[in-house]
């Protein structure tokens, strides 16, 4: 089976073989995954860092062969880059590239070489969980999102511990399955995850503990809310939008 790699900004991944259906997640740059179906003009794929299967467009995906070996740099902000042929485009945080020269600036992807004017800044581990995610502040909801220009409380959660080179599920109910489990929200440190359910018990938002009893999760938008043993307190609601299910800690392996 070929490994491909991802030579778009995103691409947006749906449930069905179909513009009608909803997208799931994006593939971003550098990304890699298979082919796994085919059925007219559509590809139903697999990505690699998070094992979660979905179709896309052919006409949207440039096949590339994933010639690139060994680990990937992960971009931790938005950069522009040129392209061999002149022309630019811009690489969303959570992007790979592969074979970084020394001065950060520039990189492979495929067979092909992009530059950038300023040093690319990539995944460091000094910094926490809870910093890395309010880069995100008020970035705007959208479905099946996981970029600054759209992203959903899952995607967001995904994205962020990417940048730490920690893989989790896309899904928030499967992200819920991770981790150590505690008790008390008093014992909760900033980085967890936090998750909600809904009437029928069923997870259905996530959230990442920010800081003693505010929670950075995407709403509506990417935002701050207080958060108690009951769950999601909005103030500007005056009401709880969201009851708190679980709380897990992900250790990195």
């Amino acid at each position: 089976m070929n490994e491909f790699i991802c030579i778009n900004v995103s691409i947006p991944l749906r449930k069905g073989p179909s513009h009608k259906t909803e997208m799931g997640t994006q593939i971003l740059f550098g990304e890699k995954f298979y082919i796994i179906e085919k059925a007219g003009d559509w590809r139903k794929i697999r990505i690699n860092w998070y094992n979660y299967t979905g179709w896309v467009d052919k006409s949207q995906v440039d096949f590339i062969p994933a010639s690139d070996k060994g680990d990937s740099d992960i971009i931790s902000k938005r950069v522009v880059v040129r392209k061999s042929d002149g022309t630019y485009m811009t690489i969303e945080p959570g992007s790979e590239v592969y074979s970084l020269s020394e001065d950060r600036k520039s990189f492979f992807a495929g067979n092909e070489k992009y530059d950038s004017d300023e040093p690319i800044e990539v995944a460091l581990s000094g910094e926490s969980i809870s910093a890395t995610a309010l880069k995100f502040l008020n970035a705007p909801y959208l479905w099946g999102g996981r970029t600054p220009a759209g992203i959903d409380c899952s995607g967001l959660t995904q994205i962020v511990y990417k940048l730490h080179k920690i893989r989790i599920p896309r899904d928030s109910y499967e992200q819920a399955e991770r981790g150590v489990t505690i008790d008390f929200l008093s014992d909760a440190l900033p980085g967890d995850l936090i998750f909600f359910d809904d009437d029928s018990g069923k997870i259905c938002h996530v959230g990442i503990y920010y800081d003693e009893g505010k929670i950075l999760h995407c709403s509506g938008r990417v935002r701050i809310d207080v958060i108690d043993h009951q769950g999601i307190y909005r103030d500007d609601l005056k009401k709880y939008s969201h009851r708190l299910r679980v709380i897990k800690r992900i250790i990195k392996q």
